[in-house]
């Protein structure tokens, strides 16, 4: 057995009689302790001292072996497992705390790192060296020379200690620092995923659909949005009594520049003498590893993991990722950022997250090939994310692309996807869609919500089927669910339009039934409704209840009822309500006089028609395509060629605007007139634009051209 074999058995033998209970002070044989754990102990066969801390059987050094095989996975269980107390005289019960920390994860790390290297050593044995180590730390922090020591890169070297070993006690020190800090900002962030906000917003949350993983990344958003919004009001706070202690100018540019330096992590400075003893449980016991690891599964549920730093190569891709062009290909710069970094789930969504600041155009593409990496780990939330992204761009094609692509994938849709897809098909009027997706909804057990329901009664109402969003309406009803006065309104302007007397009278009297105050609109609506029916009387009586309501009808409900009384040629009727609004002060306005011109038109009352013309020229309005359609048929059956051939040049150049009814109508005129050649030319532009002229405008057309070969044509003398 060589010299330094038997120096250290002597050393061994020398600790088994240290008392390893609480001391307050060195002990007496602490230099032989020192000895035993200092590298120039030991001589090597050339006389010189070891340059680092040695195995009595390894000759190999100790910094390049130790390896940070105690991760923060197993210091998480350092404070509360490692017998450490400290007592202070004179520190607050806040700094006794965070020194108390402090040392507990310092002497379980050493304890690993000392464990390792001395295999032969015992229990009493490691415990004596991390007395010494301890002791000198506590010595180091009396001193205040612990800050300097774990915030320098400078190795300290003193005859006790070996630089190697201060290195190892610096690194460990900040090692154990970095993670109190993580676990300060642990306990921070509970804190605020337990605040009241945070709740609200998770149950609204929930309300609307948001369930599981999405939920909790929410959640777990909104909580760090907060605790970093308190933390700038802190450091405002902190700044603010700094200022004012000093007497510092808040303004100063110099001032706040040194208050936003970042500040190395270190341990209060403390006044009195520290008194400290070391004792605790025996974490060689399996069943503490299984502890930790339990612990660590839980708290990677709470605290999520951090995005790999990326630097060189990497960081040159991403940035040509970052910086392509919406018709690039990303596929080759992403296999080779994959390759480079071997990225996990919050790498990918860390990227993503850059390229929907920087790079919107470009987002949704690669989010898209990142749904086929395995690596992205992608769930059922995402896909709904990539849908209702492409719904609120109106992209359909591209939104049901990535719901196929999700279905053979093995993920099917669920209620959150199902209520997404009803708003986005309501939204572009495919009804036939949207109402497979709201029955999916209850095939899924979920209740659609009021949002949900105004969806699909308007794309009901703009796809023309009234009677099918009357059923949902009633749905809502048994629901407990109060339909808006919008809705009401827009089920009753579809029924007008479609001229569904039932279906609104149906829709009236319910609207009586829950309270619905009327306005000029609804009778308005009931107006045109029973006047295009052709029941006048209904309508008067819907217009004067209107009048006894305070409302005042407008220019648009006074021509629906005078439209009313056309239908029926009632003109007496309708020139005496004519003459009943105008001594209450009304006064008509184009609507009316556009349904007047036409009617007397019809009645072939050329001066009266004329004299309308005039009054609409004086409103300083453009008269609209009705006008002229009335003023060409009235021109063209009363003979009058120029007058009828200038109404009719109008329509040709508005040609468009105009549909089958005006079509025909100006057809049958010029006909009736004996402008064949005008009315076959009329018929061609028809058919050009797409519309079939009815049997009875064909017939007429035919038989007009054969009998303008037979006779001349008569015409009245133009005026």
């Amino acid at each position: 057995m060589n010299l330094k074999h038997l120096v250290f058995r002597k050393t061994i033998d020398n600790l088994s009689k240290i008392n390893a209970k609480p001391v307050s002070g060195r002990p007496k044989d602490l230099s032989t302790i020192s000895a035993a754990i200092s590298p120039s102990f030991y001589p090597t066969s050339s006389g010189q001292s070891h340059a680092y801390l040695q195995n009595p059987k390894n000759s190999k050094p100790v910094f390049p072996l130790i390896r940070y095989i105690h991760s923060t996975r197993d210091t998480r269980l350092s404070y509360a497992s490692v017998g450490t107390e400290l007592v202070c005289s004179d520190s607050e019960d806040g700094e006794d705390g965070t020194v108390n920390e402090f040392l507990s994860r310092f002497i379980w790390i050493m304890r690993g790192k000392l464990t390792e290297v001395y295999t032969d050593c015992n229990k009493e044995t490691i415990d004596g060296m991390l007395l010494v180590i301890v002791e000198k730390v506590v010595e180091e922090m009396e001193k205040g020379g612990i800050q300097q020591m774990v915030s320098s890169t400078a190795v300290m070297s003193s005859k006790d200690f070996s630089e190697d070993l201060w290195r190892t006690v610096w690194e460990v020190s900040n090692m154990v620092l970095e993670d109190m800090e993580k676990a300060r900002k642990k306990e921070k962030m509970k804190q605020f995923l337990q605040s009241e906000e945070v709740k609200e917003m998770c149950t609204y949350a929930g309300e609307v659909g948001v369930r599981g993983d999405l939920l909790r990344e929410l959640r777990f958003k909104w909580a760090k949005e907060k605790m970093e919004e308190n933390d700038f009001y802190e450091s405002l706070e902190r700044f603010r009594h700094k200022t004012q202690e000093k007497g510092v100018n808040v303004l100063d540019k110099h001032a706040v520049g040194a208050e936003d330096m970042p500040k190395v992590a270190s341990l209060p400075k403390r006044k009195g003498k520290i008194k400290y003893k070391t004792y605790g449980l025996d974490l060689s016991d399996p069943k503490w590893a299984e502890v930790a690891n339990k612990i660590h599964e839980r708290g990677e549920m709470i605290w999520p993991q951090e995005p790999k730093p990326i630097s060189g190569k990497c960081k040159l891709v991403m940035e040509k990722i970052l910086s392509l062009k919406t018709e690039d290909d990303p596929s080759q710069l992403l296999a080779e950022w994959i390759e480079l970094l071997q990225p996990t789930r919050v790498d990918w969504i860390t990227l993503l997250d850059k390229l929907e600041q920087q790079n919107p155009g470009l987002h949704l593409k690669i989010a898209e090939l990142v749904l086929r990496e395995e690596s992205f780990q992608t769930s059922v939330r995402d896909y709904t994310k990539m849908i209702d992204a492409y719904a609120k761009e109106n992209r359909i094609e591209d939104a049901d692309r990535i719901l196929k692509k999700m279905v053979e994938s093995g993920i099917m849709p669920d209620g959150l996807i199902a209520t997404i897809l009803v708003h986005m098909y309501s939204k572009v009027g495919n009804v036939a869609q949207a109402k497979e997706a709201f029955e999916s909804l209850r095939s899924y057990d979920f209740q659609p919500d009021m949002k949900i329901y105004n969806s699909m009664i308007m794309a009901c109402v703009n796809a023309g089927e009234p009677r099918h969003g009357e059923s949902l309406l009633r749905e809502m009803e048994t629901r407990d669910m109060k339909p808006s006065e919008d809705i009401y309104m827009a089920l009753l302007r579809s029924y007008s339009d479609s001229g569904d007397v039932n279906g609104a009278e149906r829709l009236s009297n319910t609207m009586q039934f829950v309270g619905f105050q009327p306005n000029t609109e609804y009778f308005s609506l009931l107006v045109k409704l029973y006047g295009q029916a052709g029941n006048p009387e209904e309508a008067r009586s819907n217009f004067d209840s209107m009048i006894k309501l305070g409302h005042k009808p407008d220019d648009k409900c006074t021509a629906n009822m005078i439209a009313a009384y056309e239908k029926e040629n009632l003109l007496d009727r309708g020139l005496n309500l004519l003459m009943q609004l105008e001594k209450d002060g009304f006064e008509p306005g184009i609507a009316t006089y556009t349904v007047l011109l036409d009617w007397f038109g019809k009645l072939q009352l050329v001066d009266e028609t004329e004299e309308l013309l005039g009054k609409i020229a004086e409103l300083g309005e453009v008269p609209p395509l009705k006008v002229h359609v009335s003023l060409c048929d009235m021109y063209s059956r009363a003979g009058f060629e120029k007058k009828a051939l200038q109404a009719l040049g109008v329509l040709e150049a508005r040609k468009d605007e105009l549909g089958p009814h005006e079509f025909e109508r100006t057809i049958s005129a010029l006909i009736a007139g004996g402008f064949v050649h005008d009315a076959r030319r009329i018929h061609g532009i028809m058919e050009a634009k797409g519309f079939t002229a009815s049997e009875q405008v064909n017939m007429d057309l035919s038989a007009s051209m054969a009998l303008s070969q037979k006779r001349p044509l008569q015409r009245w003398p133009s005026r």
